[in-house]
């Protein structure tokens, strides 16, 4: 059987703070498969962001524990000198604002030919003609002319199509997109989810797909991971999630949502409450206080739900995992 692109087994990253120690991501697991699109969503910090930091070996002031394995290559221990060998080469990422992300001072094409220098150490002009190529395989038209532009000449969604060429000039197995189109109006990104399907399809690549949109996950996932807390709430194929949410808050998720079948007229239902702290950690589930099930509930699974947190498990089949005591419950109760 062959490995996984991507394999992350029991992550775990903390930061040590002078008010104590925040675990952002706990017991974390996934896999992702060459040519498959793995979602990760969940509320602004619930480790969506941390995680794909870990993957790319980014974090400086962190303890970084578990396994991130790369087509079999343990990558958790690596020195920093081996892990920028695969950070362009064997795996890429793209970051939510391109413009933070370009330098100011350099041509858009100066950029990209010097990422593809430094992996392939090629001529000058090969490497221009790469950056080229790849603006034009990203839909930039006049790749030439604007290949020696500066990004701030660049739209939002230009600059972000310029990204994704930098990140794929040296055909990389794994592309993680974080918060890719946030920043975008809808029809651009449409557009940029769109190139990125199809620079997947072409290339075989796996993506990690870091979002807060369901929208979004909708559109271009395969698999959906949900995070609460640093932690997996929900695991599944994206069809299953939205057909079948197994745990409460994926169903609140799934309810924030607008529904063009809404005749109602109703306003969007809100989950209540905030995101718990990840210095002070709760007992038992990190969900129990916002949560409609353990609401509803009688007194004997209000007290499970505080006191005894739940592990992942299968929910309906093997490639479906809740961590839930009432998994599948939600729509009856949340209702």
């Amino acid at each position: 059987m062959t490995a996984p692109l991507l394999e992350v087994r029991d992550l775990r990253v903390a930061f040590t703070t002078p008010r104590g120690t925040v675990t952002a991501v706990d017991s974390l697991g996934f896999t992702v498969e060459a040519g498959r699109t793995l979602g990760i969503v969940g509320e602004s910090g619930s480790g969506k962001s941390v995680t794909s930091l870990a993957v790319m070996g980014l974090h400086r002031d962190a303890r970084v524990e578990g396994s991130i394995a790369l087509a079999g290559q343990e990558l958790t221990g690596l020195s920093e000198r081996e892990l920028s060998r695969l950070r362009g080469r064997r795996m890429a990422m793209i970051f939510q604002d391109p413009l933070s992300s370009l330098h100011p001072y350099y041509t858009v094409g100066e950029q990209i030919a010097e990422h593809f220098r430094v992996h392939f150490r090629t001529g000058r002009a090969a490497a221009r003609k790469r950056a080229v190529d790849m603006l034009g395989e990203v839909g930039i038209p006049e790749p030439a002319r604007r290949a020696g532009e500066y990004p701030h000449q660049f739209s939002g969604g230009m600059r972000q199509r310029a990204m994704i060429a930098m990140a794929l000039a040296c055909e990389p197995d794994l592309l993680i997109a974080d918060e890719p189109t946030t920043a975008l109006d809808v029809t651009v990104q449409a557009q940029v989810l769109e190139l990125i399907a199809r620079l997947q399809q072409d290339r075989g690549l796996g993506v990690v797909l870091i979002t807060h949109d369901l929208g979004v996950v909708a559109r271009v996932a395969h698999e959906v991971l949900v995070m609460y807390g640093g932690r997996a709430a929900e695991q599944a194929p994206v069809d299953d999630l939205f057909a079948d949410p197994a745990h409460p808050y994926t169903r609140g998720l799934l309810d924030s949502l607008p529904r063009l079948d809404d005749t109602d007229d109703q306003p969007l239902r809100a989950i209540p409450g905030s995101p718990p702290s990840l210095r002070e950690p709760a007992p038992g589930c990190a969900f129990a206080p916002r949560c409609a099930v353990a609401a509803a509930g009688p007194a004997e699974h209000r007290d499970r739900c505080t006191t005894e947190r739940p592990e992942l498990r299968p929910y309906t089949a093997a490639d479906r995992l809740a961590a839930c005591h009432f998994a599948g419950t939600a729509l009856e109760v949340a209702q």
